[in-house]
């Protein structure tokens, strides 16, 4: 049995997870290049790669460079090192960048152009007019805020900021040998780095074109021999010693500081480049030429996002839609009742988060709740869930919240709420050592005639707002006693460190969740081998723990149908004969991100289905506090059903994995053509409509009193 179990863990049946992850940035760039999107969406979906390859950068490729230097030569699931991994990302990274530049070029650019947009791609270009314009512009708007540095030998290099796009010179003094010298200066993000110039046609031009335009105005002593904007990214994974941090909110405060220092790991220049500033650049930097991206347009698209945001181009870009009302939580009513009269599944952004946030609200005025407890991964800038957990405090109810501090790129965000919060009053846990607390729960504890009721909110995304109208997630509201229990023993493991001696309905990682999920896949091989119906369907964003992966491929050589919906990074392989042939693999990338975690088991025609805030990874599974939850109720579980065969019958943003490890759209020939998020939208606005109507013909029967 031993072999049999190793053979499902050969290398070759593996994709390597950074390669998985080029593909994923492809699916989304794959998105830019659709001619059948709107223009100004096309422009979001360029710009959304740009920012996800600075992500890739700063986490992933610094922690492979990190992992070279110590000498670190374990393989990975694929049977890669990672100096294998980093010499093939090269290659392909250098592919995509090609990619997405040919896109904004011959593509985007003259489309925009017909469209009444021209954009200036060099200041040479300028009319006089236009030329005089943003030379006044310079004076009055951009010359107060730039800091100018010359290097020679009384002024070291400067330090270059992480991810901060800079102007490289080389200079010479007026009254000199002509000795080159270096000069930089940073293009100030505090500005807005598209400028319009007025005129009868809309013309934009980008910040560092103005500045360098004028950067003679800077260095006044110097003759400048050639001006190129550069960009560097640097390693920005935080490593928090956490047994040793005493204050663990001043030692990531302390570490944040380091991560515009860190070391760097790529370089982009403007092709065509000085050889001369180049080589000093790179020298000055320690970086090597593998690390160097030499681009055909402006550095950094995530500037196109801003370009998005422009007005007077509506019919370029889709329809916005609103998230609607939930049928079963009309507005301003009482919260509590209606959960105690059955569970409501939520399914964000269809339907509105505002119940959630309602949830909470209701609870912190409510003179019954004695105590509010939440779990904070990510929130929005401005959280009206903050201010309601402040409120609660202020209020005299109990309320704890554990904020993850941990939260990449949302430490200094989260470090600013949990501070508010502690002074509002709250006992605020700042997560356990070692482990990062990802999971969604709140629980509310209500005093009622009957005795104790708990209330709980349990979901696959984070407390955010914003990113709510976003995001695909979904969302539970319950009064289920054995929930309820559970989510006080969550509360009590994460403030007090006590694990329960059993739970009833919820699983947790790290202690619990995969052995769950494992148990879950060998029901149904099992079923399948004894000859009974078996099925998985599992919607997630990511798929790369190799024991739930040799797990899946047991289970299809056993004859059990496995359709998976991945979003991102999928590091099992379909069609490998014997092994995984009874596998599909499907990622969608639509205009609202894929988020959600729903797992179907069929079970022998007694299905069950589970919803989760962890993903198939060894992250989520063995270093993250995590939870996954049942949906038992008939009519929910058919919801979620519905759900996943919408997103399996999907013939326009879904792509498909095929035997070869590419990506391709659905072939459509025959087919009807289906979008599943398009197909969300119209569902959930005809269920409002309905359920608005049904209020609206509601017969009032006044009340009578008797004397």
């Amino acid at each position: 049995m031993g072999e049999k179990k190793n053979l499902y863990k050969n290398p070759e049946y593996y994709t390597n997870r950074e390669m998985s992850w080029v593909l994923f940035n492809h699916r989304v760039l794959s998105e830019a290049r659709d001619k059948n999107i709107p223009l100004f969406e096309r422009l979001k979906f360029l710009s959304i790669t740009a920012s996800n390859l600075d992500e890739f950068f700063m986490i992933r490729v610094a922690s492979l460079k990190d992992m070279v230097n110590a000498g670190y030569t374990k393989k990975d699931i694929a049977g890669m090192t990672a100096k294998e991994q980093l010499e093939k990302l090269g290659e392909q990274i250098h592919g995509l960048v090609d990619l997405q530049y040919s896109t904004y070029n011959r593509s985007l650019l003259p489309l925009l152009e017909q469209n009444g947009l021209h954009v200036v791609k060099k200041h040479e270009q300028l009319s006089k007019e236009d030329a005089a314009y943003l030379d006044k512009y310079f004076e009055s708007n951009v010359y107060p805020v730039l800091t100018p540095m010359a290097v020679d030998s009384s002024r070291p290099f400067p330090l270059i900021r992480n991810k901060s796009l800079n102007l490289g010179a080389l200079v010479t003094k007026k009254e000199g040998k002509g000795e080159l010298e270096f000069a930089t200066v940073q293009v100030p993000s505090v500005l807005p780095r598209i400028v319009e110039i007025p005129g009868e046609n809309r013309k934009v031009i980008l910040l560092e074109e103005i500045i360098e335009r004028n950067i003679h105005k800077l260095f006044l002593n110097y003759d400048i021999v050639c001006v190129h904007p550069f960009r560097i990214m640097r390693n920005a994974d935080l490593t928090i010693e956490e047994d040793e941090a005493a204050d663990l909110l001043k030692e990531i405060e302390k570490q944040l500081k380091k991560r515009q220092w860190g070391e760097a790991i790529r370089l982009e220049v403007e092709e065509g480049i000085d050889k001369r500033l180049l080589k000093m650049l790179k020298k000055e930097l320690a970086i090597g030429s593998e690390a160097v991206y030499a681009i055909d347009g402006p550095l950094d698209l995530t500037f196109l996002m801003k370009m998005y945001g422009l007005e007077g181009f509506d019919k370029l870009k889709a329809k916005k839609y609103t998230p609607q009302p939930v049928p079963k939580l009309p507005a301003g009513e009482d919260i509590f009742a209606a959960i105690r009269e059955g569970d409501i599944l939520l399914h964000h952004p269809y339907q509105t988060f505002t119940p959630v946030v309602d949830f909470i609200r209701q609870a912190a005025k409510d003179p019954d709740v004695l105590a509010i407890k939440q779990t904070l991964y990510r929130v929005s800038g401005n959280s009206p869930i903050i201010a309601a957990l402040a409120q609660a405090a202020e209020n005299g109810k109990q309320v704890s919240v554990l904020v993850e501090l941990k939260a990449r790129f949302d430490e200094e965000n989260n470090i600013v709420w949990a501070r508010m919060l502690e002074k509002a009053g709250c006992h605020v846990i700042y997560g356990l050592v070692g482990l990062k607390t990802h999971s969604k729960i709140t629980l509310v504890v209500r005093r009622e005639e009957d005795g104790i009721r708990r209330y709980v909110h349990l979901g696959t995304g984070n407390y955010n707002d914003a990113t709510a109208k976003l995001y695909t997630d979904v969302g539970l509201l319950t009064c289920s006693e054995a929930i309820g229990e559970d989510a006080t023993a969550v509360f009590n493991m994460l403030s007090g460190y006590s694990e329960p001696l059993h739970w009833n309905k919820l699983s947790l990682a790290p202690l619990w969740l995969k052995d769950k999920f494992l148990y879950l896949i060998g029901r149904e091989r099992d079923a399948a081998l004894a000859g009974k119906p078996a099925r998985i369907i599992a919607k997630m964003n990511s798929l790369c723990d190799a024991d739930v992966i040799a797990a899946l491929y047991e289970a299809a050589a056993a004859g059990v149908k496995i359709d998976l919906i991945v979003r991102g990074i999928c590091c099992l392989k379909v069609g490998i004969p014997g092994i995984s042939e009874n596998i599909s693999v499907r990622s969608i990338v639509g205009n609202f991100l894929e988020h959600s975690r729903i797992f179907y088991f069929e079970n022998d025609g007694n299905d069950e289905i589970y919803c989760a805030s962890a993903d198939w990874m060894p992250r989520n599974l063995e270093r993250r506090v995590e939870i996954l939850f049942p949906v038992e109720k008939e009519e929910l579980k058919a919801e979620l059903l519905h759900i996943l065969q919408n997103q399996l019958k999907d013939t326009v943003k879904a792509h498909l994995l095929t035997p070869e490890g590419t990506y391709e759209k659905v072939d459509r020939r025959g087919k009807e053509t289906f979008n599943s998020q398009d197909a969300f939208c119209k569902e959930a606005t005809a269920m409002a409509a309905e359920s608005k109507e049904t209020e609206n013909n509601r017969v009032f029967i006044p009340e009578t009193h008797h004397e």
